[in-house]
């Protein structure tokens, strides 16, 4: 199972995500002393259990296992998993751990996300990728969230498979219907690596899923170099845009 393979401490909580330190903290919602990043208490009241389309990751309001979207026009990704909506608290979060450095939040939210892996049946991939930043990002922010989050979610991510040989502007910067042509080009599958890609069942690991966009494009590299099935791992889903 993927939870093993997180750096966090059992303990007794409700919630798996709530895994105990060794040293006592506040939670990072409430500010509740606790022995977790995030408390019992939050996890039980924020983490709900929300039934997804098995393919885009949005919130299906009836049966089924796939959205009318995915249906009619199925992106290029076999499958998603996300963890909980981009709402309260977890959009807060997720810019503190993006944007403000606060790395220790990353072993909660890998949790999260390797917990719904597990809910989902979606685990045991071949290899686990974490969607690449540029260089310059990296030098910019100092570390690749979404690596941060595969290396704790799994045993088998690795960070050397896929790169981005393209820098780009900031996907939340653009429209929707821009974000698809901003990514066009910017990913590639190392050469060296290419064998491992080769008919392989591989997850795809970021922090948030938008548009798709990216994903879509991280899909369609990997499906050329021979991929057998791709999907994506996310710990939050945005919800659809208004008339969608």
């Amino acid at each position: 199972m993927a939870r093993q393979y997180i750096e966090t401490m059992p303990t007794a909580a409700s919630h798996p995500a709530a895994r105990a330190s060794a040293w006592p903290g506040q939670c990072a919602v409430c500010r509740a002393w606790s022995g977790a990043r995030l408390c019992a208490d939050c996890c039980s009241r924020f983490v709900g259990s929300v039934q997804r389309c098995s393919v885009c990751a949005l919130p299906l309001a009836g049966g089924g296992i796939r959205c009318g979207a995915c249906l009619g026009d199925p992106p290029p990704f076999d499958a998603a998993v996300a963890a909980v909506d981009y709402v309260y608290p977890w959009d807060r979060l997720l810019r503190r751990l993006k944007f403000d450095a606060e790395l220790d939040l990353a072993p909660t939210l890998a949790m999260l996300l390797a917990d719904a892996v597990d809910a989902a049946g979606e685990a045991g991939p071949d290899m686990v990728l974490p969607v690449p930043l540029s260089a310059a990002r990296i030098r910019e922010r100092g570390f690749n969230q979404a690596w941060e989050l595969a290396r704790r979610a799994h045993r088998s991510a690795r960070a050397d498979v896929l790169l981005r040989v393209r820098d780009t502007p900031h996907q939340t910067a653009l429209p929707r219907e821009q974000r698809a042509v901003n990514v066009r080009n910017a990913f590639a599958v190392e050469p060296r690596h290419a064998a491992r890609v080769r008919s392989a069942d591989v997850a795809v690991v970021d922090d948030i899923l938008t548009s798709g966009a990216t994903a879509a494009e991280v899909a369609r590299v990997l499906k050329a170099a021979g991929a057998a099935r791709v999907r994506l791992w996310v710990v939050a889903r945005t919800p659809a845009p208004d008339g969608a």
